[in-house]
């Protein structure tokens, strides 16, 4: 079993968890097996990063494209959710983990958004790994959204054109305050970003790996965070010499 944890492990690690359905599919079984299984991995990975001494780890867990999916899968993944919150809440809480929700939040369902300002206030004053729950998102709403919350501050008054700068736009998406990931990984073998983090993906790794969600496990990401260290990430310039993280 591997155990080591890679010398040089990235802030921010971002993951689109996929291969539910598929999972299960191969199995003879309802798609929604899929997705509570799916949900013991997301445990086992929130584990995994903060002992490997990840700062934040953001799960894409449901996308503003995934309500056109068959009312029943909708209501089941939306049923996991109220649970994962409801029974493992207090457990993270306790472990010191701060949760954040990022997605568009006008439209949820009255049952669901209370449950998520709850993980976030209960939470907030957390000092360990924060769980960034990438829930009703899709980037390109996200940087809409984003647009047009500028675009009226230029009509009002409040802001030049000429002040919007790359850095206020970050400031203006859902994830401001948050460090851009330095790796985003997908499962399921899958080769593509599907709306995600676009505008702070800009830079990061990428990583494709053939797991299906359900079968991410510890040595699956530390192989990932492994990988992630024999990179060179030069940001458009000459590579730099990476920092001893942990070990």
């Amino acid at each position: 079993m591997q155990n080591l944890i890679p010398i040089t492990v990235p802030e921010h690690v971002a993951i689109i968890m996929d291969g539910n359905g598929r999972w299960a599919n191969a199995r003879g079984l309802p798609r929604t097996m899929g997705h509570r299984k799916g949900v013991e991995a997301v445990r086992g990975a929130v584990k995994t990063a903060a002992e490997a001494g990840i700062r934040y780890l953001t799960l894409f867990a449901f996308s503003s494209e995934n309500w056109n999916r068959p009312q029943a899968e909708v209501t089941d993944l939306m049923g996991l959710l109220k649970a994962f919150i409801r029974r493992d809440l207090a457990d993270l809480h306790r472990e010191n983990v701060r949760i954040r929700i990022i997605g568009e939040r006008s439209n949820l369902r009255g049952d669901i958004l209370p449950l998520l300002i709850e993980a976030e206030e209960t939470t907030s004053g957390n000092t360990g790994i924060t769980l960034v729950i990438a829930f009703n998102y899709g980037a390109r709403d996200e940087m809409t959204r984003a647009m047009r919350r500028l675009a009226t501050d230029v009509a009002e008054g409040r802001l030049r054109p000429e002040d919007i700068t790359p850095e206020r736009i970050a400031a203006s998406l859902d994830t401001a305050g948050i460090p851009d990931p330095d790796l985003i990984l997908r499962t399921s073998g899958e080769e593509r970003l599907s709306n995600f983090l676009l505008w702070q993906g800009a830079y990061s790794e990428l990583l494709f790996v053939p797991e299906l969600w359900p079968d991410f496990t510890r040595e699956t990401f530390l192989s990932a965070l492994e990988k992630f260290a024999c990179r060179e990430r030069r940001f458009g310039g000459l590579a730099q010499p990476t920092l001893a993280v942990g070990s």
